[in-house]
């Protein structure tokens, strides 16, 4: 009777085990938002007073012009600021850019590369970031905040001079903007295609399992 009464009682599934917490994917979809305001009216900024032989199409930029481009910017600005500065207090004072991002080394990076080339670098477990996520996910912090440092430096260059100088003049500072800005357009291509490549891990930023 014991055996049969064991056999009959109903199996119990373990709890799918939490891949990203609640605090990191509402921040993630936060600065997920502030980015593409921010470099769709950084677009329209920019084709305002061009630094090189080209502008972006209006189709994909947002303001519709210099002033309504600005508005738009400065309210992604405040936004990115807030949420980005929360998610790095929060990261370092949780110890998940301890544990997910390091160590990263350059053997790991290039064996992480070669695998992913040659479709070998797995995905079982996405509480484990590879040697690639890593350096991206570390160099896009570092990214985000020199843009944000040359931003205030072109947005305040009388009152900010301090930073401008940390970048070297005012022309500087707008190029430093602008190759960061492409940088992040770069990382979020990337982003994108690996989260795709691996539908579980853009689940797991969803739902959290």
């Amino acid at each position: 009777m014991s055996s049969l009464a064991a056999t009959d009682a109903p199996a119990t599934a373990s709890p799918a085990k939490v891949i990203q917490p609640a605090w990191v994917r509402v921040m993630h979809w936060i600065n997920a938002l502030a980015m593409i305001l921010m470099i769709m009216s950084g677009w329209q900024i920019y084709n305002a007073s061009p630094l090189f032989n080209f502008s972006f199409s209006r189709n994909i930029t947002l303001g519709g012009w210099l002033g309504g481009a600005l508005l738009w910017h400065f309210a992604a600005m405040w936004l990115l600021m807030i949420n980005g500065l929360a998610y790095l207090i929060t990261g370092f004072a949780t110890g998940r850019f301890r544990k997910k991002l390091l160590p990263i080394t350059p053997s790991g990076v290039l064996h992480d590369v070669k695998a992913a080339l040659t479709f070998k670098l797995g995905h079982d477990d996405l509480t484990v970031y590879n040697y690639v996520q890593r350096l991206l996910y570390a160099g896009i912090i570092v990214v985000g905040v020199l843009i944000v440092l040359s931003g205030l430096s072109i947005w305040k260059p009388v009152q900010l001079y301090y930073l401008v100088m940390l970048f070297g003049d005012y022309p500087t500072a707008r190029y430093v903007h602008f190759f960061c800005m492409a940088a992040t357009c770069a990382f979020l291509v990337v982003h994108v295609a690996l989260a795709l490549l691996v539908p579980k891990s853009l689940r797991a930023m969803i739902i959290g399992r």
